[in-house]
């Protein structure tokens, strides 16, 4: 099994996210068009939350570390 690059990989949903953001509206109306807002946002969501982890990859275990509190929390 190739060893896996953890900063490859964040680079990758970092990338994704920014995808997401350029991504065109399709020409839907109506519930089809919230659906596909709602995804999208919830697209963006998921892949910079794993973009901006900080990563550790220690005897096989891959751990993601995601602080999700706010600036003024830290």
């Amino acid at each position: 099994m190739a060893s896996l690059d953890v900063d490859a990989m964040l680079e990758r949903f970092r990338k994704r996210a920014a995808a997401v953001k350029k991504r065109p509206l399709p020409p839907v109306a109506g519930e089809e068009r919230q659906e596909f807002i709602r995804q999208s946002q919830l697209d963006f969501q998921d892949f910079a939350i794993v973009g901006d982890a900080d990563v550790s990859l220690d005897d096989g275990v891959l751990t993601l570390r995601i602080d999700l509190r706010t600036d003024d929390q830290r």
